[in-house]
């Protein structure tokens, strides 16, 4: 779950706040990167936990209004499609989600105003209505309309955006990303496997966990190499007036560029300047393109560069 490009993003965050004054050591650094990805895993069990805590609302609100003084024939005989839905009753039975819930302790109880309020959203929605309406649905019908719920109204929701933010700082900005491995676990739910259903792995392999230490160390040991490039790269601009952040986005690009032989460049490249453009200014892309093309136009001059073809890329 935790891909190349999350990777990238807390290599990035990490090296920030250690070179603006954090004092921590390199060993300490990597148990602090490999902390932030571990708490970004918790965030996956978290939202999938979601679906299981707003059935169980809609459940209570059904038997609260069952039990009121003069209840209606709808009050008495609702529809049960939605807390019934068995790609819930498969997810809140999950071997793996419940141990690792229970692990960390994770939970939404402080947060009821915030299930309520999503669903009535969902309640309000026409993908609800429809789906409430249909003369049948399947397991593959179960698992479309929390799709479209995660998609529709999850994603969309500033205020459940603001209290993954408020319970951890290491959630700040995961929020989206790992509602699209969300939305890849529903897809690969499977009613045989009932409660020993697979979620995704923290890490893929190995491979990308040996990367993740790997481009946090190569940074830190080659900084000021990587920075000496970019200095002798950009003659027209004073380094103290380039933004901190383009300055370090370019050092770990550098960084995979020379560490990882088998990362075609194009690939980093490509990945470094989306980063730029969602953490830096308005004109970081073009400005951190134009300097790495440069830098890396100069290596493969010099023959400082060796990249080697193979047909497993890893993004």
């Amino acid at each position: 779950m935790i891909n190349r490009e999350i990777i990238r993003t807390k290599v990035i965050q990490t090296l920030y706040s250690y070179y603006k004054g954090n004092s921590k050591t390199p060993a300490m650094l990597e148990k602090e990167l490999f902390h932030s990805m571990e708490r970004t895993y918790d965030l996956y069990h978290l939202l999938l936990l979601l679906a299981v805590e707003l059935t169980q609302y809609a459940d209570t609100t059904i038997q609260n209004k069952r039990s009121k003084l003069r209840p209606t024939a709808e009050d008495l005989n609702p529809n049960l499609r939605f807390v019934q839905n068995a790609f819930v009753a498969q997810l809140k039975r999950n071997v793996q989600l419940n141990e690792h819930l229970q692990l960390e302790k994770l939970t939404w109880v402080n947060y009821p105003e915030l299930i309520k309020s999503l669903y009535e959203q969902i309640c309000a929605s026409e993908f609800y209505v429809l789906y409430m309406e249909a003369d049948a649905v399947d397991y593959a019908a179960d698992k479309d309309i929390w799709r479209k719920i995660f998609t529709k109204i999850i994603l969309q929701s500033e205020a459940l955006d603001s209290a993954v933010e408020e319970q951890s700082i290491y959630w700040i900005d995961d929020f989206e990303i790992v509602l699209s491995f969300i939305i890849k676990t529903i897809k690969r739910f499977a009613a045989e496997n009932e409660e020993r259903q697979a979620l995704l792995p923290m890490f893929k392999d190995d491979e990308d966990a040996e990367f993740a230490r790997k481009l946090l160390q190569s940074v830190i040991k080659n900084s000021a190499e990587y920075l000496d490039l970019i200095d002798k790269n950009t003659l027209n601009w004073d380094l103290d007036r380039i933004a901190y952040m383009d300055i370090l986005i370019m050092q770990v690009a550098l960084c995979e560029i020379n560490t990882f032989p088998t990362i075609p460049i194009n690939v980093s490249l490509n990945e470094y300047i989306e980063v730029a453009k969602k953490y830096s200014t308005d004109r970081s892309g073009t400005f951190i393109n134009g300097v790495l093309d440069n830098i890396v136009g100069q290596l493969k001059k010099d023959k400082k560069l060796i990249k080697v073809k193979t047909f497993d890329v890893k993004k």
